[in-house]
């Protein structure tokens, strides 16, 4: 997350948490979880308000959970009722300890410079086999927004992406709309990717 992103995030974290918290994601799940074994282990890659990473536990999953802001973080931490890392994308070191990773709407503040070591410790992170869930804000290029830096992607941004990293694979990718009430027409690229090395 760039700096100002996580200043953002800081600075707006209740709001931020209140606004997502309840948000339904099982359309999203029955995409992810069904590709991972009874019991496996989750990595939740910048949880936000932790709803995801509580929604897994609850399924039985073994979820381990982090995100770059510190408050974000608190938050989550005390609505999980677990551990949650105060970390970056740029300094995760886990080598092959998960079968699937979460990067629900996080990834996309990731400068475009950096998604590739990024997307790569992630790939490291998994253990062969594994399932790695991501979504960007659908269309190309990087902007800021209200205080946010976003890095979008489509489909050939993407594959020009996943070309930086050997051993990722994608599974599915497609394109939905928000899940959040009254934001239905912005749309999302989501992708499933596999390690594959």
């Amino acid at each position: 997350m760039s700096d100002h992103s996580c200043t953002y995030y800081d600075q707006q974290a209740h709001t931020f948490f209140d606004g997502t918290v309840e948000v339904d994601m099982t359309p999203l799940y029955g995409r992810f979880l069904p590709l991972l074994g009874d019991g496996a282990a989750i990595l939740d890659a910048g949880c936000g308000s932790g709803r995801d990473a509580l929604a897994f536990a609850k399924l039985g999953y073994s979820v381990t959970a982090f995100d770059a802001s510190p408050a974000l973080a608190a938050l989550a931490e005390n609505h999980t009722g677990q551990p949650v890392y105060c970390l970056r994308f740029q300094d995760i070191t886990w080598q092959e300890q998960f079968d699937g990773i979460w990067a629900c709407a996080s990834l996309l503040h990731v400068p475009t410079v950096e998604l590739p070591d990024v997307m790569d410790r992630l790939r490291a992170a998994l253990k062969p086999g594994g399932i790695l869930y991501a979504s960007f804000k659908y269309g190309s290029g990087e902007r800021e927004h209200h205080g946010r830096h976003f890095t979008d992607l489509d489909e050939p941004g993407l594959a020009g992406l996943l070309d930086q990293v050997p051993g990722l694979e994608p599974v599915e990718t497609w394109v939905t709309g928000d899940l959040r009430p009254g934001r239905e027409a912005e749309r999302w690229l989501n992708t499933l990717l596999q390690r594959t090395d």
